[in-house]
């Protein structure tokens, strides 16, 4: 595969990596290319900005979770047939999982990817030691190509002149120069940044925005220039199909069982906004029909559910409107009871306890779920303790765990997984056809758990 690719970097967070890589992808699409958005890490959020800059699906290379050798096949499988991929980092350059050298940096996916590093640089505090700042991090590390350098927060010509001036030694070009700009900026809250699918009319002008901001300060030409020097990337392309298949061999086509796969329920909307793409081919290519259902808003899961899938997302932002829908809450009771598989991640597990903040939900789990000041956030090692729809005992996962809420009981009588990193515990919850737990999993490294949990929709 030779598709012309970019790896959006900077020194720290909160340097503009998001403005920079959003506006480009925005850029280059308004001028008619194909751009395949991705994400450095398990960040949910930002790939939502980055679907609505390009139109297509925004996609997380994760080398923690889904392990060095997947990142390149899974990078091809979304650029392909793209004019261009853009890859937004993670954190700075080199940071990575905590105490585990590169692994899941910046650095390491650019390495893998084998494409040029654009350094985006906060210069708001600083002059010429932006020079000293730059060529540290370019000669960190040899094989981390950085080909150019984007100046954000400037604050006057007079500032963009000292900064050149001082960047001129190091040898790396300035590819654009980004003046302080308020309407660009993209809310927040407890866990980051306020997703898409919250607030649709003004995220599209964020996102406008920042095309605008990019157009206007960035050199799209040598930025498009410096993407077509990375070289042809060799290995295979990630599939679906063939990733299910390697677990059990083919799976049987819908008119040998049947005629119609069985109708899995996915949640979505506001309140349910954390999913990676590749979960939803993996459940396709499993023989599920996948259907999209807003908990918000239906009273009713998709006719013929045999499954149901709730992923991660904002349900304490939402328990008033949640709650209220107590048609949906009964009818996913109802389901949990009859034995069908359900899979419930973070945001899906507070969905399923008795009540959060007091609100009834779902009432599946007998477990109280509540806000917390305490942030929980880090990369897992688990290993499944209980049989369930979605692992037999002993299958090992990595993962990752993002809340500021708090369960009590944490885990139930057979326990969703039991933790090995940063400390040893159980946690989470296997009842019947339900898998319910705190813990975020990407799919891609485990397909096995999208076929098992397929087949036991159908079966």
């Amino acid at each position: 595969m030779n598709v012309p690719r970019l790896v959006i970097a900077a020194p720290s967070s909160g340097s503009g990596k998001t403005t920079v890589a959003t506006g480009l992808m925005a850029a280059f699409a308004e001028r008619g290319l194909a751009v395949s958005p991705h994400k450095v890490g398990p960040d949910y959020i930002d790939p939502g900005y980055h679907t609505l800059a390009t139109g297509r699906p925004g996609r997380n290379l994760d080398a923690y979770m889904c392990g060095p050798d997947l990142i390149a096949p899974l990078f091809a499988h979304g650029a392909r047939g793209c004019d261009l991929a853009v890859v937004e980092g993670v954190m700075g350059l080199y940071d990575g999982a905590s105490g585990q050298g590169e692994l899941a940096s910046t650095a390491q996916v650019a390495k893998i990817l084998r494409a040029p590093v654009v350094l985006v640089v906060d210069a708001s505090s600083q002059s010429r030691s932006v020079a000293a700042l730059v060529h540290g991090f370019a000669s960190w590390d040899p094989q981390v190509r950085i080909g150019g350098v984007i100046l954000n927060k400037v604050g006057s010509d007079r500032h963009e002149a000292l900064l050149r001036d001082a960047l001129e030694e190091s040898g790396l070009p300035v590819l654009g120069v980004l003046r302080r700009a308020e309407q660009v900026a993209v809310p927040s809250r407890h866990l980051g940044l306020v997703p898409v699918a919250e607030r649709r009319g003004d995220a599209v002008g964020a996102v406008g925005a920042m095309r605008e901001q990019v157009v206007a300060g960035c050199d799209l030409d040598a930025l498009m220039a410096l993407a077509r020097t990375a070289p042809a990337l060799p290995g295979e392309v990630w599939d679906a199909v063939a990733a299910i298949g390697a677990c059990g061999g083919p799976v049987p086509p819908p008119s040998s069982v049947g005629g119609r796969g069985p109708v899995v329920a996915v949640a979505s909307g506001p309140a349910f906004t954390f999913s990676y793409a590749e979960h939803t081919e993996l459940l396709t290519a499993a023989g599920a029909e996948v259907v999209p259902f807003d908990p918000l808003r239906d009273e009713a899961l998709p006719p013929g559910t045999r499954g149901l899938v709730i992923g991660g997302g904002f349900p304490e932002v939402y328990a008033a409107e949640l709650s209220a829908n107590a048609a949906l809450r009964k009818a996913v009771a109802a389901l949990a009871e009859s034995g069908a598989p359900v899979s419930a991640e973070c945001a899906g597990l507070l969905y399923l306890a008795r009540s959060l903040d007091g609100l009834p939900m779902c009432g599946v789990l007998d477990a109280e779920a509540r806000m917390s000041k305490r942030l929980t956030l880090g990369y897992r090692e688990a290993v499944a303790v209980s049989d369930s729809v979605l692992a037999a005992p002993g299958t090992r996962v990595r993962g990752h765990e993002f809340h500021r809420t708090v369960l009590e009981p944490g885990a139930g009588a057979e326990p969703a997984w039991g933790m090995h990193q940063p400390e040893r515990r159980v946690e989470g919850f296997v009842r019947g056809g339900v898998h319910a737990s705190y813990l975020h999993t990407h799919w891609a490294s485990v397909p096995g758990m999208a076929r098992r949990f397929v087949e036991r929709c159908a079966g």
